[in-house]
């Protein structure tokens, strides 16, 4: 597996020039994931920064009552990473599960620190791939409060469709704050409209 999609997404925020998105890229390791393996397990400390080339993953934790809520989805592209147990060297309260048979390339909060410290165009990078994180944690949190069960629904099939061909729609119910059956009752109305 070659590393030109990571490359450009080292590129996508143009903060890193070609040289240097290179040379970055080259100090990541491949991995594969398997479906149904965990890339990161609660109680552990999450240490590797992964981008995901191939693949769908979740983030999930159990509520007080044991039951599984799925908190994140992950696709082709996008960084994976318990953010708050890597920068804080915390125990995860969450599990990252790979939905498909997964690849992509990681490195360690060492490596990341390095390049922070060795790169000012990586750091700026990280800043602003931080920024997206917050900002769609924000929204979501927002859209909990501000909109209806329909509406999450609606925006989660327009912004990302293919959550809904990877994931099983008990984790998508979880991850509306919704029950199955109102999953169910809320797919059958929207595809009479």
């Amino acid at each position: 597996m070659k590393k030109e999609s990571l490359i450009q997404f080292l590129q996508s925020t143009q903060l890193i020039p070609s040289s240097k998105a290179i040379e970055i890229a080259n100090q990541f390791s491949r991995k594969t994931i398997l479906k149904n393996n965990l890339q990161l397990k609660e109680g552990h400390v999450c240490n590797e920064y992964l981008f995901l080339e191939k693949g769908f993953m979740r983030a999930f934790a159990y509520d007080v009552h044991g039951n599984d809520v799925t908190t994140s989805f992950y696709s082709r592209s996008h960084v994976v990473f318990e953010v708050s147990s890597f920068f804080n060297r915390t125990a995860s309260q969450e599990n990252i599960q790979a939905l498909t048979d997964c690849e992509g390339w990681y490195i360690t909060y060492e490596q990341l620190n390095h390049f922070f410290h060795a790169f000012p165009e990586f750091r700026e990078f990280g800043r602003s791939i931080l920024v997206k994180v917050l900002t769609r944690l924000k929204n979501r949190m927002l859209a909990t409060i501000t909109e209806t069960a329909e509406e999450r629904y609606g925006q989660l099939l327009k912004s990302n469709p293919e959550i809904f061909q990877h994931a099983p729609l008990k984790h998508i119910a979880s991850y509306l704050g919704i029950t199955d059956t109102s999953l169910s009752r809320i797919r059958k109305e929207y595809l009479k409209k």
